[in-house]
């Protein structure tokens, strides 16, 4: 009898009767409950009530419930339990509800609001019942207060907004089926109110369902929310072609950057959560299609690639150009026809070097001369004064002929060796008087490009394949960490990890937001076409040093393009180191995104400076060097420097102290020595410069210079250890970037205030770069996201996408950004061709 009572009563209906039996010493009633009515009960250790209730659940359509409990006694010496048990789900709860936030600290909600698993049936209509359970073990009665009803909204429509209200114990989810032609959509939650913080997860069509705070990043995806939530989910990722969207509001505001409450003086002591209510937005939108991936990839290219084109045509309109001036040269010497006659007898012409020595021909200028004696008798037309001087000057025609291929002999006989970087100073007469020729108040060029040409271009290739190799070990452990941050975000559904722009983040693939990653193309594209354009200067300037062009040997600045291809190189690493940060862009590896921004800053000031310093410019170990102590403080400042004072005046002492030391070096042009004797020897120059004679600076520009560089970085260090910006990687940058910007606006003043112009080609460069830039920085500084703030704080600053549907305002900063920098380095490159034909004893240094 007591296993049927026990046994059978749960499947009995009864309406509106009760039925009572002892089974343990227990009371059980059972009573047919209705949808939407309240009901108003007690219970107690003696007694236990079972709410049954039955509702149609049919195949094309889902309908919610919702099981509302609140506990009316104020207190109870023991919770009272509710089991709600359906034909595939059990969900069971307690009230009073204890919730744990940080340091264990609990919170108690007498109000619960649950809403049911609603597993999919196969039949077209079926009638299911499910039972709400309700008993204590308390002695003393317990009041509650329960409510059953449907939600009518449970299923959310395409681009419909739904609201409703939520808190820690009422937490809300729906269900989302994907309608016909749609694989991608994007789940938006939104709210007016900052806090309270809560968390928007989409999970799979199954049971149960996590809906609370301590279990809601079990499964799925998650983020937590402030004021606005997005998630792009895809249609393969739920077989059943639905999915739910839980909303959670979370005991505490701490992960959405909140206060943090204090600490209860007793550990079992339950606080009181207070008011916790949020009003949210709901809404499904359709992500784009295929045609707009492929939109935006052909728009990527397109824009890339026609820099290639540009530069093809610019290449071939100069190539013209120069045609034509040579032939002009040619015709112009060439034009009297006995000038003719005497360089046809040599059977030279001096653009044909390299022939005579390729096949191995030679010639004399004692046999020019004799050949043009022999011609007396045809030029007796001619007075006796102009006929010598075309002799002489024919005959100093065939010495440089002569020179010339003994020039090309020797070369080829010194190639044969090996130049090794230590035998820089190869002129015997550099060390003796490299002290007085570099402390001349007025240098030239000339005085500084004075070493062997060979051993300085081979110096230089230096800096390009250090990169090369810094390059090949900085990337691969990078690309191998960023696969592994986009595995861990795949498989756990944790988006907190991340900062993206949730609102403009397309995935393809295993990659949650491919747009950001295909808008680097364009560093690795112009960079790649930078080394072109940078290889046939090279090869131009090397057939011209083979011919022993005197323009080349003697005039302009000295070629030297081991910088630029190291410049170049990093341009294209910059492109997929930031394509491997935005993989999962976050604070930890941000660094990726900026270290060789470091090192084009760098590398851009050292080619500044190499330019009519070729002789002393820095080595590329040590510049490596000095580039590696800068990445190396900016990993301690992002992980070390947010609030830490004294980290902030070791860098700011530090700062200052190599502004002075490098402005020393820069002043004396290296010839000081910083040794024991450094103070004594300031002392001496203070007290015969400044007190015994009150003298000015030698070198008037280069003080310049270096008095507004120093005002600038002492600035720049008072502010970052009066302001200690969170972000430390962009001050530091901000740093590299302010100097740069310094000494290429003293680089070009000095250059006209020398008498020297800049060329049409230059000058549209310096324009156009200048215009790209200041775009690109107003979309930079749009900020649709920061690591210095909790994910959900940099969600907030989220926006739609701006262009194609595809690319945001980040994307259009990494487009134009690019072209900038391509801009850039143009500059550099050309912005003293007009120096190619002056001798470089007339090229002044500053």
């Amino acid at each position: 009898m007591l296993g049927f009572c026990c046994g059978s009563i749960w499947f009995c209906p009864v309406l509106l009767v009760l039925m009572l039996a002892v089974c343990g010493g227990n009371v059980v009633i059972q009573r047919d409950a209705q949808f939407d009515m309240t009901y108003y009960d007690t219970v107690t250790s003696d007694n236990q009530t079972i709410y049954s209730y039955n509702h149609t659940v049919s195949r094309n359509k889902t309908e919610g419930v919702r099981v509302s409990v609140e506990l009316l006694s104020e207190s109870a010496p023991s919770p009272v339990l509710f089991v709600v048990r359906q034909k595939q789900a059990v969900l069971s709860f307690q009230v009073p509800l204890i919730l744990r936030g940080l340091y264990q600290r609990k919170y108690q909600y007498t109000q619960v609001g649950r809403t049911l698993c609603q597993p999919p049936t196969k039949a077209l209509a079926e009638t299911q019942f499910f039972y709400v359970d309700v008993s204590t073990l308390s002695s003393a009665g317990v009041h509650y207060q329960l409510r059953v009803s449907r939600v009518d909204s449970f299923t959310l429509q395409t681009d419909k907004k739904f609201s409703f209200n939520a808190t820690p114990s009422q937490p809300q989810f729906f269900k989302y089926v994907f309608p016909d032609g749609v694989d991608t959509v994007i789940v938006k939650v939104n709210s007016q109110k900052n806090f309270p913080c809560s968390v928007m997860s989409i999970q799979d069509i199954q049971c149960p369902v996590y809906d609370l705070d301590n279990n809601v990043a079990f499964i799925g995806m998650y983020q937590t929310m402030t004021t606005t939530a997005a998630i792009t989910v895809q249609r393969k990722d739920f077989p059943s072609n639905s999915f739910y969207v839980v909303v959670v509001v979370k005991t505490e505001d701490e992960a959405c950057g909140g206060p943090l409450r204090f600490y209860p003086l007793l550990p079992d002591e339950l606080l009181d959560a207070g008011n916790r209510s949020k009003t949210l937005d709901v809404i499904v939108s359709p992500a784009i299609n295929s045609e707009v991936y492929v939109m935006g990839m052909l728009f990527c290219l397109g824009i890339f690639l026609s820099f290639y084109l540009l530069t093809f045509l610019v290449a071939c309109v100069e190539s013209k150009r120069m045609n034509r001036k040579r032939e002009g040269l040619l015709n112009a010497d060439a034009s009297p026809a006995e000038t003719a006659s005497l360089l046809g007898k040599a059977s030279v012409s001096p653009y044909e070097y390299g022939s005579f020595a390729d096949n191995g021909s030679t010639l004399s200028s004692e046999a020019v001369t004799d050949s043009l004696a022999s011609t007396d008798g045809n030029y007796g037309c001619m007075g006796s004064e102009t006929f010598k001087r075309r002799i002489i000057a024919a005959h100093h025609v065939a010495i440089r002929i002569d020179r010339s291929l003994e020039s090309v002999a020797r070369s080829r006989q010194e190639s044969l060796s090996s130049v090794e970087e230590d035998d820089y100073d190869t002129l015997v007469d550099i060390d003796s008087d490299k002290n007085i020729v570099r402390t001349k108040k007025f240098l030239c060029v000339s005085d500084l490009s004075r070493k062997d040409k060979r051993i300085l271009s081979k110096k230089y290739q230096i800096y390009f394949w250090n990169i090369a190799t810094i390059a090949v070990f900085y990337a691969l452990p990078v690309i191998q960490l960023v696969i592994t941050y986009q595995t861990v975000v795949n498989v756990t559904g944790n988006q907190d990890i991340c900062y993206y722009n949730f609102l403009c983040a397309h995935p393809l693939g295993a990659l949650s937001s491919f747009n950001n990653i295909l808008s680097n193309l364009g560093y690795v594209l112009l960079g790649l076409l930078f080394l072109l354009i940078i290889l046939q200067r090279d090869i131009l300037h090397k057939r011209a040093l083979e011919r022993n062009d005197s323009t080349a040997l003697e005039c302009g600045i000295p070629k030297h393009f081991g910088l630029y291809y190291a410049m170049g190189t990093a341009l294209m690493m910059e492109g997929l180191l930031s394509a491997c940060y935005h993989v999962c862009p976050n604070y930890t590896n941000f660094q990726f995104d900026t270290s060789f921004m470091y090192m084009i800053a760098g590398l851009c000031m050292l080619k500044l400076y190499q330019k009519r310093h070729p002789d002393i410019n820095a080595s590329a170990y040590s510049a490596y060097a000095c580039l590696a102590a800068v990445i190396f403080f900016s990993v301690l400042g992002v992980v070390f420097g947010k609030g830490n004072t004294v980290f902030w005046i070791v860098f700011s002492v530090i700062h200052i102290l190599a502004t002075m030391l490098l402005s020393t070096q820069l002043y004396y042009m290296g010839r000081w020595r910083l040794d024991s004797g450094i103070l004594r020897r300031m002392l001496n120059v203070i007290y015969t410069d400044c007190i015994r004679q009150c003298s000015g600076p030698m070198y008037i520009d280069r003080m310049v210079l270096l008095v507004m560089g120093n005002i600038v970085n002492w600035s720049l260090a008072a502010y970052g250890l009066i302001k200690r910006p969170n972000d430390f990687a962009s001050y530091l940058l901000a740093i590299a970037i302010c100097n740069l910007l310094l000494y290429f606006a003293f680089y070009i003043i000095m250059k006209l205030r020398s008498g020297e112009r800049i060329q049409c080609l230059a000058l549209v460069c310096i324009l156009f770069t200048a215009v790209v830039w200041g775009f690109a920085l107003f979309f930079f500084f749009q900020g649709l996201s920061t690591w210095q703030k909790t994910p959900a704080e940099s969600r907030e600053h989220n926006r739609e996408c701006i262009l194609l549907s595809f690319f945001d305002d980040h994307d259009i900063w990494h487009f134009l950004s690019s072209i900038a920098m391509f801009g850039s380095f143009l500059v550099l490159l050309t912005m003293d061709d007009d120096l190619d034909t002056v001798q470089r004893d007339k090229i002044y240094v500053f």
